[in-house]
């Protein structure tokens, strides 16, 4: 219990620092052409195990996608998008990362947003359902630091979602 709280509190400053420098502009303008597809891949890669103990279908489609960005943070983009999919899922659901000509897609058949919720999940801090995330973990702060990522990249957010459904999470990027 004390290592899992310690390695959580851990993740929460790590996440508290990094909105701090995507809030205060702190990450050098570096942008550089990226392949999303590329970086999708490695996260999947990484992520698959996690993916696979909680008996979701982890899958990439698409093909290559340059976009002027950051690597780094296009990374964590994907990997807090991914990590919900598989984290408020189902045993037995799928996460699907797509990637096409500017277009990076993170969908799943998990437990889906209420409407009246999707305006507010991008807060930090903000959960939907406090009960089911406390036994999921996380820090609350992925989808703000998407937001704030988006943000750095000039990427639009579209979300599609409903309970029961699963949810869809887009990024255009300009």
């Amino acid at each position: 219990n004390i290592y899992r709280e310690a390695q959580r509190l851990i993740s929460l400053v790590n996440d508290i620092i990094r909105l701090s420098q995507l809030d205060g502009g702190e990450i050098p303008y570096d942008k550089k052409p990226v392949d999303l597809y590329q970086v999708a891949s490695e996260v999947v890669s990484r992520l698959s195990p996690v993916a696979e103990k909680s008996e979701i279908t982890l899958t990439l489609s698409g093909r290559s996608s340059y976009v002027d960005g950051n690597r780094r943070i296009l990374d964590e983009i994907i990997s807090n998008l991914c990590d919900n999919a598989i984290k408020y899922n189902r045993p037995g659901g799928h996460a699907e990362i797509t990637v096409s000509d500017r277009f990076l897609t993170v969908k799943d058949d998990g437990i889906g947003i209420p409407s009246d919720q999707q305006s507010r999940i991008f807060e930090r801090f903000y959960r939907v359902d406090k009960s089911h995330s406390t036994e999921v973990g996380g820090t609350g702060l992925g989808l703000s630091i998407v937001k704030h990522g988006a943000m750095y990249h000039n990427a639009a957010i579209h979300i599609d979602s409903a309970p029961g459904r699963g949810t869809s999470i887009s990024l255009e990027f300009r």
